[in-house]
């Protein structure tokens, strides 16, 4: 019965009780009918009654008209509503535009208040892994222009020790870039049909040596020649497939595998990088792929790497309008499992 009850009827019903309770008042004000003539009584009273109905009801309607109709202008000002306001519109509508405004609201600060957490952080851990190769470097060079360049027991080492820190800083400059490539240009991938049990293949060979020295077995479920087709960039799901195995080498076992396997389902692959290494808590799972996240950080620095390989996985699967996935269990392994779209 009220759901669709307006402005103007709201209006309407309290100026009537009001003029029911003021024709009440006047009736039993005797003394307000002594002095008019009888025949002028009940006339008398109908139009005194009918002007307080105009009054009031005039005076509700722009008291709460004005009311409502700034809280939308406030609204529409924020840019969350486009509503034909008028005193026709329902109190219903009225209330579901507003909640919903004050819920968009609600999210966007969250948002906001999220994104500023996110930018304090990633503007500490990037200052933290850009200052810890530079500190290295200084110190090397220093050393060696105090007098080190010509000890012959540390010179070498320490122009070895400082191009490795070099290289280390290279690699998360052309990750970060990597990443501000695939967030601001997701249209920048070039999308072909491609080989990725071949891509596995290229990128076993090119870990091969750091495999056998960290003593981890490279597999493949798809051990033959046949080809394994599907849809994407062709550089960038090497990329994944060489962040993930690399990690998983980095967080495996001595005399430990990481395997690839492949699922072919309807239209899609479902692709696992498998490994039986130290795995992963459950608390460190939900943070994986944020950027500069680390496991075990003396582990992965040991690696050279930049600490951004699992975000860039993220991106670049966002981008092919993929998902990856992670479950692990310390001392059983980690699997990543992700999808590709069939040709």
């Amino acid at each position: 019965m009220f759901k669709n009850i307006t402005i103007n009827r709201v209006a309407f019903l309290i100026a009537l009780v009001a003029t029911f309770f003021s024709a009440l008042i006047l009736i039993y004000q005797e003394k307000f009918f002594a002095k008019i003539h009888s025949s002028y009584k009940v006339l008398g009273l109908v139009v005194i009654l009918f002007a307080f109905f105009f009054v009031f009801r005039y005076i509700l309607r722009i008291a709460v008209f004005k009311r409502i109709d700034l809280i939308y202008r406030q609204i529409r000002g924020a840019q969350y509503v486009e509503l034909d306001f008028d005193e026709n519109t329902s109190l219903d509508k009225v209330n579901t535009e507003v909640a919903n405004w004050a819920f968009k609201t609600k999210e966007e600060i969250k948002n906001l208040k999220s994104l500023s957490q996110y930018r304090k952080e990633f503007v500490g851990n990037i200052s933290h892994e850009l200052k810890t190769p530079i500190f290295s470097i200084q110190g090397y060079l220093h050393t060696l222009l105090e007098g080190g360049i010509h000890d012959e027991n540390i010179n070498i080492s320490y122009l070895q020790k400082a191009l490795f820190n070099l290289e280390r800083l290279e690699l998360i400059v052309d990750d970060l870039d990597t990443i501000n490539q695939l967030e601001t240009n997701k249209d920048a991938i070039q999308i072909t049909v491609f080989d990725i049990n071949e891509q596995v293949k290229k990128v076993f060979r090119e870990l091969e040596k750091v495999a056998k020295d960290a003593k981890i077995k490279l597999i493949s479920s798809q051990n033959d020649d046949m080809p394994v087709l599907v849809k994407g960039d062709k550089n960038r799901i090497n990329q994944v497939f060489y962040n993930l195995i690399i990690n998983s080498i980095k967080y495996g076992q001595e005399n430990g595998t990481t395997k690839v396997v492949f699922h072919a389902m309807d239209d899609h692959f479902v692709i696992e990088v498998i490994d039986d290494g130290i795995g992963i808590s459950k608390e460190h799972l939900k943070h994986l792929f944020d950027r500069f996240y680390r496991v075990d950080s003396s582990r992965s620095r040991a690696f050279g790497g930049s600490g951004l390989g699992l975000s860039i996985v993220k991106h670049i699967l966002e981008t092919h309008n993929q998902t990856i996935s992670v479950k692990s269990e310390p001392n059983l392994g980690t699997t990543f499992t992700f999808t590709l779209d069939k040709p």
